[in-house]
């Protein structure tokens, strides 16, 4: 049975139970704060368990991409390890909301594996929750009744909280679960050693496949359970484990979900699998690693430097950096793999196919760009290597290269060992602890439970025809965060404040109490569908009516940034091509950012034709077309924009000016002439194949003239009122070379002059011709007179110091001779003279450059370096 086929079976088994088959959600989290990624089946339906929103159908079922990297058995850097754990994994599943429980789903569960799929029932164990003492609960009775019935008992395995307890976060829905095992052993083995005593013991033979979840509670603040309003079902089934059991595989990678991928990189490295264990893991991570990145790509998240951006460069570099390590690849190749991968799910996943240029361009630029910084990596390496003075390397030392130029401690470690080195591990491991307890402590965040005011009220959104309203507040809690220190969210049951959303900032505003108290809203997000206002304080009577105003002013500068971002989209594609798409955007009231897809950087006249056209509609008056709850089909139909890794309802909102169409929520002007002009002030690149322009609109334009107008007058006033002000200044310029020339050659020939000085000076010490004085000469200066002596003299050993606008530098020369046979070292001599200076630095062993803040500290420094010669 193929992996395609598995999918297929799942779906229609459960869609012949009368559930609604529902399109995966992106993987990439846009609306939910406490999560980066997806990565669970049940993420998407949150807002049904928490009761935010109604589901239209309670039974519901899906194939779900999800990214985990962290938490139980999914540390990162053991993927590939083994043959069963993954950073991107389908997760199959089925869901009850408030209607069916423990009985159907149990029954339904082994009536797929066993009658449907045909696994023997004997490979097959179930675990209950066996209860627990600290929230003083039972054995899971219902379902061990329920399973007994199905099974013989010492098949069922009575497990503990942690495998047998699911929950939300430390706060929200929970309830015990049910796992399924499968015992894959071959025959001899399972007679050997009881599969029931291997359950949940990591063995790579004795899985976990489901998980069936009895969403029953909801863990509070302090703890405590109570029991839900309704009851749900929440499964999920590794996908790619459960085609290892139908396809008679010991491993997740010989499965045709992978094995597509391993051929492809034997091609490509010539290496090949199964024979070395080293190479295979490489392989199996570079494969599984691939997936991960495209498939993030394609719902919208590139790789960066911060949050979930840095989640996906990190798992792409450590591909790169196990294939640079053991499969010898020293040039861009996973970026080579993404074609396979789009034949191979494109099917079940279109947005491979539909995005495969922009994940194939992205991961080769990150690819040349790490390789790079490897190289670079090394030579570092071997700079600290040579300036240790034991076989120890420092864990601080190794730190700075992983933290700072993203050099992999693997990596050091491998090849420390090679060169005879061992790397201070526990030093390590101590800075980076520190690293992470520092960034944990900044992010950590406690939160209150919810006070409810009023049950049962449905929250409406009023801000598309509305800027304040008489509201009341449905619930409320204290948050706390070392980084917001003490805030306070609010919900009301009606509300005018847009949550920020589709790249556009969240409403501020303010609500005024019946007694004329005013309490601040700082912000506004959607979370679990519901919008939730941020304030620095609570109203001190929180009952009665409220009246909410959203700031005008505000809002009204960000509709016509955010109108002018679908101009600007419109504009690119009738000047570029019909290529661009939009990859993201940033919507303030100050300014505007969109991400748009082009090969190339945009000519000035290109971006001449952008701004005229934005600016013709602008002077067009077009109209705003606005429809609400539009079927997603008609909406398309009428040729609407929609943007990838968005997750879009049944129905949809369009909004039109002219022959500008998009799918969007977010708030806009009335009419183009609103926004009264449209100027870029940036474009430059985001990533391989990814470009990004900031502009401004309305009062920011008119500000930015003003200041350039102001700028203009300051510099005529400065060119004595000059009728041609760009003539005198390309005058002023020309002048400007000119003296530089003069300056340079007057230096060369000071240079000169100088360096017959000092070879006059030097003296013979040991055999070394050395010299250690201060000179009125730049850095620059100083670096070029030292190499030229050290063409002319031998065995030269030279430091050089000079002062310049109040701080000092120090420069050491040392013959590449007396390098090799007196084991000298420029680096490490300038960083010990550092400390004369009240400063540091380092070099290469021939050659060293140290700057302080202390230039007084100059005559000891070279004192003290006599003391190197002898």
């Amino acid at each position: 049975m193929t992996s395609q086929e598995v999918r297929n079976q799942f779906l229609n088994f459960f869609k012949e139970k009368n559930h609604k088959i529902v399109p995966s959600a992106p993987m990439v989290m846009k609306d939910d704060p406490t999560l980066m990624f997806t990565n669970a089946g049940m993420n998407q339906f949150k807002e049904y368990f928490l009761g935010n929103s109604v589901p239209k159908s309670k039974r519901l079922t899906d194939t779900q991409k999800c990214l985990r990297v962290s938490g139980k058995h999914n540390d990162l850097e053991e993927v590939g390890k083994d043959t069963y754990h993954h950073t991107m994994f389908e997760m199959l599943g089925n869901w009850s909301i408030g209607d069916y429980f423990k009985k159907e789903a149990i029954a339904w569960a082994w009536e797929l594996l066993t009658e449907v799929f045909k696994i023997d029932k004997e490979s097959l164990y179930v675990s209950v929750f066996e209860g627990s003492e600290d929230d003083g609960l039972p054995l899971d009775q219902e379902a061990y009744d329920l399973w007994k019935a199905i099974v013989p008992e010492n098949r069922i395995i009575k497990g503990n909280k942690k495998d047998n307890f699911w929950e939300m976060g430390d706060q929200g829905p929970c309830g015990p679960c049910s796992e399924i095992h499968v015992d894959i052993r071959p025959k001899e083995e399972k007679q050997k050693v009881d599969g029931a005593s291997l359950v949940n013991q990591d063995h790579p033979q004795v899985v976990e496949i489901w998980n069936l979840v009895f969403m029953q509670f909801n863990r509070k603040a302090n703890g405590s359970l109570e029991p839900l309003p309704e009851k749900h079902i929440d499964t999920g089934m590794g996908f790619e484990r459960l085609c290892m059991v139908l396809q008679g595989k010991q491993s997740n990678y010989d499965t045709d979900v992978f094995t597509p991928l391993i051929r492809e990189v034997e091609i490509i490295t010539g290496k090949k699998y199964g024979k070395d264990e080293q190479t295979d893991i490489a392989i199996r991570v570079v494969a599984d690693h691939v997936r991960a990145v495209a498939f993030s790509i394609a719902d919208g998240q590139l790789p960066s430097n911060t949050g979930a951006g840095y989640v996906i460069r990190r798992i792409l570099r450590r591909a790169i950096r196990y294939g640079f390590t053991f499969l010898d690849t020293n040039k861009p190749f996973i970026y080579r793999l993404v074609k396979v991968l789009g034949e191979q799910m494109g099917k079940a996943f279109p947005e491979l196919k539909e995005q495969y240029q922009l994940i194939e361009n992205v991961i080769k630029e990150e690819e040349s760009s790490f390789l790079s910084t490897l190289e670079q990596g090394l030579v570092l390496l071997d700079s600290v290597i040579n300036s240790s003075k034991d076989k120890t390397i420092a864990g601080d030392k190794a730190f700075e290269l992983y933290d700072t130029f993203g050099f992999p401690i693997d990596l050091t470690a491998l090849i420390l060992e090679e060169k005879g080195y061992q790397l201070d591990t526990k030093g390590f491991e101590k800075a980076l602890k520190a690293q992470k307890d520092r960034s944990r402590a900044a992010s950590e965040v406690s939160k209150d439970d919810w006070n409810v005011l009023l049950t049962d009220a449905e929250q409406e959104f009023i801000g598309y025809d509305s800027l304040e309203a008489n509201v009341k507040l449905v619930k409320y809690r204290k948050v706390t965060s070392k980084k917001e220190g003490d805030q306070y969210q609010l919900v009301f049951n009606l509300t005018p404040f847009y949550p920020e959303g589709g790249g556009q900032v969240g409403d501020k505003g303010y609500l005024e109490a019946p007694n004329g108290d005013v309490t601040y809203i700082i912000d506004t997000k959607r979370e679990n569908n519901e919008i939730v206002h941020f304030a620095k304080s609570l109203p001190k009577e929180v009952s009665g009516t409220f009246k909410a105003v959203v700031d005008e002013k505000q809002r009204w500068r960000t509709a016509c940034n955010h109108t002018a971002t679908h101009l600007l989209h419109q504009a690119l594609r009738e000047v570029l091509g019909t290529h661009v798409e939009q990859k993201g955007s940033a919507v303030h009231s100050k300014y505007l950012r969109f991400d748009f897809s082009h090969f190339s950087k945009l000519t000035v006249e290109e971006l001449r034709k952008v701004e005229n056209f934005v600016n013709a509609r602008i002077d067009g008056h077009l109209p705003l077309e606005e429809n609400r709850n539009v079927p997603m089909k008609e909406a398309m139909e009428q040729g609407a924009m929609a943007l990838f890794g968005e997750k879009y309802g049944d129905t949809v909102r369009t909004i039109r000016f002219g022959q500008s169409i998009e799918l969007c929520g977010g708030t806009h002007v009335k009419n183009t002439a609103d926004i009264w002009h449209f100027k870029i002030v940036s474009e430059g690149a985001v990533a391989a194949g990814i470009r990004r322009i900031e502009a401004i609109t309305s009062d920011a334009v008119k500000e930015f003239y003003f200041n350039n107008n102001r700028m203009l007058f300051e510099i005529k006033d400065m060119l004595k009122n000059s009728q041609d002000p760009v003539k005198s200044v390309a005058s002023l310029q020309e002048e400007n070379l000119a003296l530089k020339k003069q300056v340079e050659q007057l230096l060369k020939d000071k240079a000169k002059g100088l360096k017959n000085e000092l070879i006059a000076e030097l003296e013979e010490v040991n055999g070394i011709q050395f010299l250690a004085k201060k000179v009125d000469l730049d850095a620059g200066g100083i670096k070029d007179l030292a190499f030229e002596m050290g063409g002319q003299v031998e065995n030269l050993f030279l430091l050089l110091a000079s002062e310049k606008d109040e701080k000092a530098i120090l420069s050491c020369y040392i013959s590449k001779g007396l390098v090799a046979e007196k084991d000298l070292n420029a680096g490490t001599i300038v960083r010990e003279l550092g400390k004369y200076i009240q400063g540091g630095g380092g070099g290469q062993p021939f050659f060293a450059t140290a700057g302080g803040k202390n230039p007084s500290g100059i005559p000891e420094a070279l004192d003290k370096v006599r003391a190197y010669v002898k």
